[in-house]
């Protein structure tokens, strides 16, 4: 009665979404050896950037840590247009494509392909890629399965990622009100959140950071400052030095929103969810120090999870450059030198390093995310 085995029981599992996609893959190849191949990337609509996200092609990384404007690709823009997958059996029309990922693609062998828009309530959300090193591989007779597969998929990044999105919309309501309290503005947010996505890819090779870690620092890095909300009025909004003892009650900030999202995960039901601790370690420790002197626990070095070490850096460079009631924004120039001053006491000094490597994209996202006249 029980004989017959689940062939995508691994899907029942708390695994990265990587994994999952990987049994997902395997099971495939066993009827369509052909697929050699499956890829996710997610979309950010404030951007227009297609991110890579999970890909199934174990070593072979044509497209690591890759983003993009869609905007810049009119055959996938034209995907999503048409709002129906596309097929192409013979990669080499696009053989004479400039852009990266077109050349990593033709580079890897990659010969026909299948490519499926996901949406979410109507509203797009990304694309899975099938890939094979042969040629008309995906024809008339297969594709009714692969319309099949690819909404299987699609219905898996999706179902994880709504999850998540549900319980940041949440948080963020209440996040929003602590806005409403302090200085802290909608365009820090955006802003910081990307120099964490920055730091992260930039320093992902040495670490062996997948693009699912990184997606989750950025999604995640905008909650650090969460525990704010249990602050009262007289200290968070006190426009002096605070005393010795206000001092320590902002401290809790860090504790409060630990526990405050402790909160918001058990009553989402994502405490299986498999990188919920980076969210976690972002509220807990983005105030630790590599030289210990930090809050709450004083901890040290690489004792401090890796994912606070990068949103530390991201948060304290914006804190600089951005205007506030009390000062005047910094230079860029002097927020770099502030930041290696800061390096290796307070702030992590690969992070810091990793920022400043990327002076030209730090520009990009302060023209985009600026402060308008209303801060």
């Amino acid at each position: 009665m029980f004989d017959h085995k689940d062939t995508l029981e691994e899907l029942n599992k708390n695994l990265p979404l990587g994994e999952k996609l990987k049994s997902v893959h395997g099971t495939i190849q066993k009827q369509f050896s052909f697929v050699d191949r499956i890829a996710v990337a997610i979309y950010d609509h404030k951007t227009d950037m297609l991110k890579t996200y999970v890909h199934s092609s174990g070593d072979q990384k044509p497209l690591n840590h890759y983003q993009s404007p869609l905007a810049d690709s009119s055959s996938l823009s034209e995907i999503v247009k048409q709002r129906k997958p596309r097929v192409v059996n013979d990669l080499s029309i696009f053989s004479q494509g400039t852009l990266e990922h077109t050349k990593k693609i033709k580079k890897q062998g990659y010969a026909s392909s299948y490519t499926m828009p996901m949406f979410v309530n109507d509203i797009f959300f990304g694309f899975v890629f099938f890939n094979s090193n042969q040629k008309d591989a995906f024809i008339d007779d297969v594709l009714h399965y692969f319309d099949l597969i690819g909404h299987l998929i699609s219905l898996l990044i999706i179902n994880e990622q709504t999850s998540v999105r549900t319980m940041l919309a949440t948080v963020k309501t209440a996040h929003n009100m602590t806005h409403e309290r302090d200085n802290e503005t909608g365009a820090h947010i955006d802003r910081m959140s990307r120099y964490s996505r920055l730091i992260a890819v930039h320093i992902a090779d040495k670490h062996d950071l997948d693009d699912e870690y990184i997606e989750n620092v950025f999604l995640f890095s905008p909650l650090h400052d969460l525990g704010k909300i249990a602050i009262a009025d007289d200290i968070l909004k006190k426009p002096g030095k605070l005393s010795e003892s206000e001092s320590t009650i902002m401290k809790t900030h860090a504790h409060k929103g630990r526990e405050i999202i402790d909160s918001m995960i058990e009553n989402h039901g994502l405490d299986s969810f498999e990188n919920i601790n980076i969210l976690r370690n972002i509220a807990e420790y983005h105030h630790e120090a590599v030289n210990g002197t930090g809050y709450p626990n004083g901890i040290s070095g690489d004792a401090i999870p890796l994912e606070a070490r990068i949103v530390a850096v991201a948060d304290v460079f914006d804190a600089l450059t951005s205007k506030r009631p009390y000062k005047e924004a910094w230079s860029n120039h002097d927020s770099y030198a502030m930041l290696q001053r800061l390096a290796g006491g307070q702030l992590d000094r690969e992070c810091v390093d990793a920022l400043i490597a990327n002076k030209e994209q730090v520009e990009v996202i302060q023209k985009e995310f600026s402060e308008d006249r209303f801060g």
